[in-house]
Order: C-alpha cells, then structure tokens, then sequence
C-alpha cells in the first residue's frame, strides 16, 4: 500500500488561510481545496455575529475563496445573497492579492423567531438571488445570478456554474467553531471538483465525474474544517486510489480597502448642506466601516 506523501504529491503542504488546486491523477476532473482559520475568524468575529449569521457569512467566505483563488488576472470575485427573510444581504469580496472581507445585514428579532437550531441558506435569506461578480482590474465586469435554494450556498454556486460556465461542478462548504485552551475560534473550509470536457483526444470523461461524485460524496464538514486533519490528509482520503497532484498554495488574509482617504473623499460627494447634518454635538463627522468595523473621526473642516 502506498503511504499518503507518495499518492498526495506538491510543492508544498497546505496550512491555515490557504487556497490550492488539486488534480486527480489520471484522471479528467480537477479541483480546489480552502481551510481558513485566522483570516475567517477576524471577519466574523469583528461584528459578533449571531451563530446562523456567522456560519453563513463563513460559507460566502469560504467559496468566495474557492473561486476567487481561480482567477487568471488581477481583480475582484464578489459574491452577494439577498432576500426578504431574516438576511437581509450578505457580501464578500475576494481580491486577486488573496485578501477577503465580507459583511451581513439582519433583522435580530426576526432571526430570534425562527425555531430552527441551525437554519440553512434558503431559511435565512428567503426568497431571493445569489450572485457572484467577476470584476477585473482592466477588462469588463461580468455577473451571473440564480436563485437562492436550500440549506447551504453551495448548491446556489453549483446551479451559477451549470448556467455561467457550462461547467458540471461540485461544491461542498463548511463552517464551524473549535474550542481549544485560548478560547473559541471560527473555522472554515471548501471543496469544489469540475469535469474536464471531452474532446477527441480524451474521448468521453463521464466515468471519470461519475467516481468523482461518488468520492466525493463521503466527505464531511468535519473533515473540511477540523485543524487537526491536514489539507493533504484530507485529499489522500478521498482520491487514493488515483491519487492526487496538489499544485502551489495561495495564501488568503482578512483585509479592508477603508481608509481616512477613502471616507474623506466618500464624504466630499455630499452636498454641503448634507456633511453639516452629519456633525454630532461636538462637531465631528464619526463614520464606521460595515467590513471591519473601523471607526473614523472626521473633521468637517476637511472636507471643505
């Protein structure tokens, strides 16, 4: 029997906040794996989230991670939900530099009255769209849209590669909390596979997706997000047979694009008479961020 370092081969082992591609050995199906740690936790725990709030903020981050780690030139993948129920919207944004942020708007007293222990996607948002947004630094932005089913954002994402990509495509997202000595911490990960087409030279790939699924298809949110089962042990469980060529690793960071610039500058847009309602009762213009939760003190006189 081979041993895991001969059947998972890469240039490097995976750790926290980290997106990497993986290849099926022999095989037409290729494949993303992300486990965020630090840089998930920071995101979810600067709002303090209700628990179902942060476990699918945590979902977003996660595939907004997935796919963004894909991109082939600098840019944005965006990733948004919105519906009449308890979420309001949730957005994450993933650039190219491997940072991500996200935020969530909620109805408190109407997410208090769901009786469920651990409502999904489609209880949460309601009736409403998922979107992800491809926006790339030169070139045009591109969005697909599809609507919002089930208990996890995984199922919307698979539904936006069938119709966007024409792409058959798996997803499985997971968030959870592990409690250790230093306290409770936030964790994350995903798993998408997609088939390569067929063409002459490969000839059908079906039977390849078919066992692809079917493996696939035994992985659990445990396994996605427990710190003590490396990325490549993970890997070797479902694909051994074949094995797999785990290609270099993109690291992933919570980040935020405000700055006293920025708010500055957004605050100028305003009429005049409009920043002079703003002042509270000592004078000063205070704005805090939705992403980070960073508070900024402006003095109006600035933006004259």
């Amino acid at each position: 029997m081979l041993s895991e370092s001969a059947t998972v081969s890469g240039l490097r082992p995976l750790d926290d906040d980290l997106a990497a591609p993986f290849q099926i050995e022999g095989q037409t199906v290729r494949g993303r794996l992300v486990r965020l740690g630090p840089a998930v936790d920071e995101m979810l725990s600067r709002h303090d989230y209700p628990e179902p709030v942060a476990r699918l903020l945590g979902e977003a981050a996660a595939l907004a991670a997935l796919v963004g780690s894909g991109l082939k030139f600098d840019g944005r993948l965006i990733v948004q939900a919105q519906g009449d129920g308890p979420v309001a919207y949730l957005v994450v944004d993933y650039d190219s530099s491997g940072g991500l942020r996200g935020y969530c708007r909620f109805d408190a007293d109407r997410l208090a009255a769901l009786d469920q222990l651990r409502p999904g996607a489609a209880t949460l948002l309601g009736q409403g769209v998922f979107v992800m947004t491809i926006d790339p630094t030169d070139g045009e932005r591109y969005q697909g849209m599809t609507a919002i089913e089930g208990d996890t954002l995984a199922l919307s994402a698979e539904e936006y590669f069938v119709r966007s990509e024409q792409t058959p495509t798996q997803v499985r997202l997971a968030v959870g909390r592990v409690h250790d000595q230093g306290g409770a911490y936030w964790r994350a990960g995903g798993m998408m596979i997609q088939s390569i087409a067929g063409d002459q030279a490969r000839g059908s790939t079906e039977e390849d997706w078919r066992t692809a699924q079917a493996l696939f298809a035994t992985l659990s949110d445990d396994e996605l997000v427990d710190p003590r089962i490396p990325p490549e042990t993970l890997l070797f469980r479902l694909f051994h047979e074949d094995g797999v060529r785990l290609f270099p690793a993109k690291a992933i960071k919570a980040f935020c694009r405000c700055s006293d610039a920025r708010v500055t500058g957004m605050l100028k847009s305003f009429p005049a008479d409009e920043i002079a309602g703003m002042a509270e009762a000592d004078g000063q213009i205070r704005v805090t961020c939705e992403y980070c939760s960073r508070r900024y003190t402006i003095d109006p006189a600035a933006l004259a």
